[in-house]
């Protein structure tokens, strides 16, 4: 009779340990050379934990990757961040999610201190310029292909639509996502139709007013950005709409203008989306707001990691968490298709931009050029204008 199958299996590297160092250096690399998003550095990070050096098997890391699409954050930050935990625990979950966004946090803060003292050059306007209808065409890329694996049923997709239309009425981000989680409960839930309906319509009822402009404050940026990293939840892109709630409707600290280079000195770098807080942060407060940004809005990462894994087989198994978790992601989505239709009318504005935003579009959604690519790409010409 044969051996009973251990319950977990041990990839080979698991009986030498790996030292910090080589967690920080690996880590390191990844934070310098991962170009093209989300998606780019999980396939990296597959190879080279998995494939190559054998850190972890392909179901340890499948675990590990469904687990920090689960909770909110950045989940390839969360991946990281979880494989350094899983091979040394609390000075790997650091050092390795440390490691992954410093090399970005602190490129982003010298373009950022570039483009404050000469974001007026006509050179650099130029490079923006061409850069940002490709912004454009990845976030919706990213958009196509999420909502395709989001939008379950037909259920799923009312809610989105109801999500699009609260946005529009000035619903706050935290109300419509909490209300999406809940409208798709209902079909586990409701006893009755009424009470289907009043949850469907859940995400229109709380409309919040557009106050007037907010002096600018460490502890108030510190405060928004760590709201921000505690409940954004879905692709990084979906941190747009919250950027440009808080921080151009809201509170008035950047233009429309400056949100839009913000994001595109966030797909010119590599590593994580989210470091484009650090650029928010060193345009309204120079070098300070810049570190006070990123530690804000990476630190709940962190904590979510450390304290989510009990709790994953949990929600796994219950059917109306399950439910709530795709209500806030088809919301998630619904606030990142809005944003990048109000981005795109700012950024595509003549036949030129036209062009690019449509050879960026076909070359990803056709051929699937990685769009760190088509990023230089646009640089280039944005520098021949």
């Amino acid at each position: 009779m044969a051996d009973p199958v251990s319950p977990v299996s041990e990839p080979a590297a698991r009986q030498k340990p790996v030292s910090l160092a080589e967690i920080a250096l690996l880590f390191l690399k990844l934070g310098t050379t991962a170009f093209g998003g989300p998606a780019a550095h999980i396939a990296m990070m597959e190879d080279e934990f998995v494939r190559r050096r054998k850190w972890l098997t392909s179901q340890e890391f499948l675990d590990r990757l469904g687990a920090s699409n689960l909770i909110h954050g950045p989940s390839s930050t969360e991946l990281a961040i979880h494989i350094g935990f899983s091979q040394r625990g609390w000075p790997g979950l650091i050092v390795a999610g440390g490691c992954f966004i410093v090399p970005a946090a602190v490129l982003v803060s010298l373009i950022a201190a570039a483009y404050v003292r000469y974001g007026s050059l006509p050179r650099v306007e130029h490079i923006l310029y061409a850069v940002k209808p490709v912004v454009i065409a990845v976030v919706a890329q990213a958009f196509w292909n999420l909502a395709r694996s989001a939008v379950k049923s037909a259920w799923l997709g009312a809610i989105g639509v109801a999500g699009v239309v609260a946005y529009f009425l000035h619903t706050r981000e935290l109300v419509l996502l909490a209300a999406s989680g809940v409208a798709a409960t209902a079909p586990a839930l409701a006893r009755a139709r009424n009470t289907a309906a009043m949850l469907f319509l859940a995400p229109l009822a709380t409309v919040a007013s557009r106050p007037d402009a907010v002096p600018f404050g460490l502890t108030r940026l510190f405060l928004t950005f760590l709201k921000i990293g505690s409940v954004l939840f879905g692709s990084g892109y979906v941190l747009l709409a919250f950027l440009r709630s808080d921080f151009v409707d809201r509170l008035h600290w950047l233009t429309e203008q400056q949100l839009l280079d913000a994001v595109a000195v966030g797909q010119v770098t590599p590593g994580p989306v989210f470091t484009t807080a650090t650029f928010i942060g060193y345009l309204v407060g120079g070098t300070r707001g810049a570190a006070v940004a990123t530690v804000a809005i990476f630190l709940p990462a962190f904590v979510l990691v450390a304290a989510s894994g009990p709790l994953i087989p949990r929600i796994r198994r219950s059917a109306i968490a399950e439910a709530f978790l795709d209500g806030v992601i088809v919301g998630s989505l619904a606030l990142m298709g809005v944003v990048a239709w109000q981005l795109g009318r700012a950024a595509v504005v003549d036949l030129i931009t036209v062009a690019i935003l449509v050879v960026s579009a076909i070359l990803l959604f056709r051929f699937r050029v990685n769009s760190a690519w088509l990023v230089l790409g646009a640089a280039v010409v944005g520098w021949a204008l």
